[in-house]
């Protein structure tokens, strides 16, 4: 743990002092006015010690009474460091003491403060009575206050920091224990065999035998912590996943194998974990702790899986919003309140269970127990937050009717196998979801309508490595759904995004819906604006009366500010309130948009979200989508749909003549994949790489060919050796074909491969992921001597409009999702040479200018001059994130083309130029 270090001099206690002495000019006494600069200067002491200072935290007493402190110090696992209590100028600090320990407050380490005096008590001994006009003795008070006491946190801190390198050595020692004891114990055999046919039918039916292992150990090595922490020895007797997982592991130890003496080396961890959570007093604090150990354990054990599923918990600001949000658009919008009965709520993404904690804790205590054995219902697919979830809302249950009793609506489940696909049911079979008292639970959730959906679904749109061999499930239920209705209807050209889990969660929850009732959903903001996402809006829309769409923003990768993400992760975040009324009185729908926070920082979001509490306290923007169904059309310029298209699909997929568009082909760049292998500045080291990587391919192809185990995974039987070969989807494809690896040294061809950075490129479908109509556009190396195609930007880049031309091969990534538009276009072995600029286009211009002398090179010229226009550039700028170019008819035709032909010449030879003397 870090020291803090504070003296009189610096900066934070001169800033005290200051606005203390200004109050006392103004005689400003009140405690809502001294106490603040004093948490100022707690801000940033608990800054320099990576601690938060929360304002006005609840707890509960020993005795069960609510307290609210002034101000609580957590520690960055949200440990309790320090609580401290301001008071004003005139107050008796002495008794303000007296009456706050008679209240329940803490003493083991809690500050008593007004601008003259502070007391510190320290377990529950009065330990420094200081006077703070004194900048020492106010630093020397500081000082000691954030040197906690407890040893207990700072055993934590040291167990985190080993535990963390610890786990994945120790997880993979038991693994191996459990995968050698297979071999022996004909028992274990035999309960393991039976347990991964549930796994396979219940979770993934691609899961593998090392990820069911992983689950046994995930359990042996968390078990004893979920146990002590919330004081539940029958945890495994009790939880109907955590009894059938016990009764494999009797199997497993019931010959040489012991549970005890293997986890005898991680008993000071165990320790430290519990002796920490004694300092939690209250149960959220635990609930929160919790979640903390499960994110360490997760992040170093279960890497793969964490990134899979987007593993990602919600902060409670977040939650409290979305769920009084929830209640208030029930009031608002049907005269109902969660408390009612037949309003059936569900979180199909629990994690923890923080969301259904919370839900809890806003129902009427009357119908409380009613709400929790009928109402309330919760899916988790991965074992270890099922597990917490199951504590977490049964402990509640407990805090709040000092009676325990078991939680029975959720399931250990993939929600998105609940999905039937037609008439016939996605599983079947006595233990088609994992038990058969697991399976009951979920055909009851299956025939029960919901009326409120609401959580945080997973947001990975898919792995960004073949090598990792942990691609996304395809479902297909509501991969079908997402097909036939939001990529069916959009107009983009990738449509992968649309497959991204959280994407699948609202396909999933508008279905689950039914006639009537609200989502309410934290998710990857891109929905809102991204191009591929035009079906998804349009349905939205269609589907549902009222969307409140709160924009948090976030998007590093758009040039957010680092410190603007709530979840501290690199993807924009919103919170999407969807209400179906269940009748058609209110078309079309309302769509109610707030992004004004956008770019606050994060810590400013939360205390926004607390302060405004839910969605009938915002200034909601009313928006009126386009028909191209674009939400956010600010900045938009109607004539730029006026202008001649560069290029369409339409017009592209039509035989014949193109007519509507300037050029009848167009295309993206091109995709390796494998960059590191297929290009490479040196032509000698590009075939060494190549030829290297072929023949260990091919030596794949082989070795599939000669398999065994004809039903064997592909992902996991071949190589993953990143030193060998880098893999694709379609490279997989490849080889369960058969299909081998030839070098052909003729495909060794210039490229271009970022803006004015030519490389060497091996041309072939096979090694190259995604080749497009490349071989179409630049076939030979000859044709780079008379082609020339004009590279734009692609639309959704997130970055201001580029182009460039070039007569080589480009990149995708050349500019931002390459467009290329060409002169001429060819058969794939060079000849048929055909001008790609539509005689449509010719006889437009002509016509325009009355000027037959215009040619299709002066019009390719034309474009590229006025695309490189800064007043083209500016004023249509939003538009050009949305489109590809449009182009209008300047006033001078002749000088726009000669600018194109000087500014072609410069960027295709730029190698030759003159140096620029300037």
């Amino acid at each position: 743990m870090k020291t803090l270090t504070l003296k009189p001099h610096h900066k934070p206690v001169r800033d005290y002092y200051a606005t203390l002495e200004a109050y006392a000019v103004r005689d400003i006494k009140h405690e809502g006015a001294v106490s603040t600069p004093f948490q100022s200067l707690l801000h940033a002491c608990a800054q320099q010690v990576d601690a938060t200072l929360v304002p006005q935290y609840a707890l509960r007493t020993e005795n069960g009474n609510r307290i609210v402190i002034d101000g609580m110090l957590l520690d960055a696992y949200g440990l309790p460091l320090a609580a401290c209590e301001f008071k004003d100028v005139d107050d008796d600090l002495p008794r303000a003491v007296r009456e706050k320990f008679a209240a329940g407050y803490p003493d083991d380490n809690i500050f008593f403060q007004t601008p003259a005096r502070g007391i510190l008590y320290q377990n529950g001994q009065k330990v420094l009575d200081a006077d703070l006009g004194d900048p020492g003795q106010l630093c020397d008070a500081l000082a000691q206050l954030f040197a906690s006491p407890h040893q207990a946190i700072a055993a934590w801190h040291a167990a985190v920091a080993e535990f963390k390198e610890k786990v994945p050595v120790l997880g993979a020692r038991l693994t191996a224990r459990i995968a050698a004891e297979r071999e022996v114990n004909a028992a274990y055999r035999e309960a393991f065999a039976d347990f991964y046919a549930h796994c396979r039918a219940s979770i993934n039916p691609n899961l593998s035998e090392d990820a069911v292992e992983e689950m046994l150990t995930q359990h042996i090595l968390t078990e004893r912590t979920f146990r002590t922490v919330f004081a539940n020895p029958d945890f495994t007797r009790r939880n109907i996943i955590a009894r059938e997982i016990e009764n494999v592991i009797d199997a497993l130890t019931s010959q040489a194998f012991s549970r005890h003496a293997f986890l005898e080396s991680l008993e000071p961890f165990y320790l430290a974990i519990e002796q920490a959570s004694l300092l939690c007093r209250d149960f959220s604090q635990k609930q929160h702790f919790l979640n903390i150990v499960y994110e360490q354990f997760f992040q170093g054990f279960s890497v793969d899986v964490a990134d899979t599923h987007g593993i990602v918990y919600t902060p409670q600001p977040l939650v409290d919003f979305m769920v009084k949000s929830v209640n208030y658009v029930l009031q608002e919008e049907f005269g109902k309140t969660l408390s009612d009965s037949g309003v059936h709520i569900i979180d199909a993404f629990v994690g923890t269970g923080n969301f259904i904690v919370r839900l809890m804790r806003e129902i009427d205590g009357r119908a409380l127990k009613r709400k929790y054995r009928e109402e309330l219902h919760c899916n988790e697919v991965l074992l270890l937050p099922y597990y917490i979830a199951s504590m977490n809302i049964e402990h509640e249950y407990f805090q709040a009717t000092q009676s325990y009793l078991p939680f029975e609506k959720i399931c250990l489940v993939d929600t998105f196998d609940t999905f039937d696909v037609g008439d016939a049911p996605n599983q079947t079979g006595q233990f088609a979801y994992f038990t058969q008292a697991n399976t009951l639970r979920v055909e009851e959730q299956k025939a029960t309508p919901m009326f409120v959906i609401i959580g945080n679904p997973p947001y990975n749109a898919g792995q960004k490595n073949e090598n990792d061999n942990n691609p996304n499930r395809k479902y297909e239920g509501v991969d079908a759904r997402v097909r036939e209705t939001y990529a069916k209807d959009s107009v983009a050209q990738r449509k992968g995004a649309l497959y991204d889990p959280y994407v699948k969660s609202f396909r999933w929850a508008t279905d689950k819906l039914g006639n009537a009732g609200i989502i309410a959903f934290v998710t990857n903001h891109s929905f809102i604006d991204g191009i591929a996402f035009d079906g998804m809006r349009k349905h939205l829309a269609q589907d549902f009366d009222t969307l409140y769409v709160l924009d948090l923003g976030g998007n590093i990768r758009e040039g957010a500010p680092g410190t603007s993400n709530v979840f501290g992760i690199r993807v924009g975040v919103s919170l999407t309130l969807l209400v179906k009324k269940g009748d058609t009185s209110q078309k079309p729908s309302r769509i109610l948009y707030h992004g004004d926070t956008a770019n606050w920082d994060a810590s400013r979001k939360v205390e926004w979200l607390n302060e405004r509490q839910h969605v009938g306290n915002l200034p909601w923007k009313e928006i009126h989508p386009d028909e191209r169904h674009i939400w956010l059309t600010e900045g938009l310029r109607d004539e730029f749909s006026t202008f001649l298209p560069l290029g369409s699909k339409a017009v592209k997929a039509a035989k014949g003549a193109g007519i509507g568009a300037m050029f009848k082909t167009y295309s993206l760049g091109l995709r390796t994949n494998r960059d590191e292998w297929a290009i490479n500045f040196n032509k000698s080291a590009l075939t060494e790489n190549l030829s290297r990587m072929m023949e260990f391919y091919n030596a794949e192809v082989a070795r599939w060919q000669r398999r065994t185990e004809l039903e064997a995974n592909l992902n996991t039987f071949v190589s993953d050796d990143e030193t060998q070969i880098k893999w694709t989807d379609r490279l997989k494809a490849a080889l369960k074909r058969g299909e081998l690896a030839t070098f052909s040294p003729e495909k060794l061809r210039d490229c271009l491969y970022r803006p004015f950075t030519k490389s060497n490129l091996y041309f072939d479908r096979l090694m190259n992921h995604r080749v497009y109509v490349m071989p179409s556009l630049f076939p030979t190396p000859a044709t780079e001597t008379e082609n020339r195609a004009i590279c734009v930007s692609g639309i959704g880049s997130g970055k201001p409009f580029q182009t460039l031309m070039t007569a080589l091969i480009p990149f995708d990534d050349t500019l931002e999702k390459t467009q290329c538009f060409p002169f001429y276009t060819y058969a794939e072995d060079g000849t048929s040479r055909r001008e790609n600029i539509t005689d449509w286009a010719l006889a437009a211009f002509r016509a325009h200018y009355a000027d037959e002398r215009i040619t299709k090179w002066d019009i390719f010229h034309y474009t590229y001059g006025l695309l490189h226009h800064p007043d083209y550039r500016e004023v249509y700028a939003a538009n050009l994130t949305l489109d590809l170019p449009h182009i209008p008819f300047a006033p001078d035709f002749w000088g726009f083309a000669d600018a194109g032909v000087q500014l072609a010449e410069l960027h295709v030879h730029y190698e030759s130029q003159p140096e620029y003397a300037g």
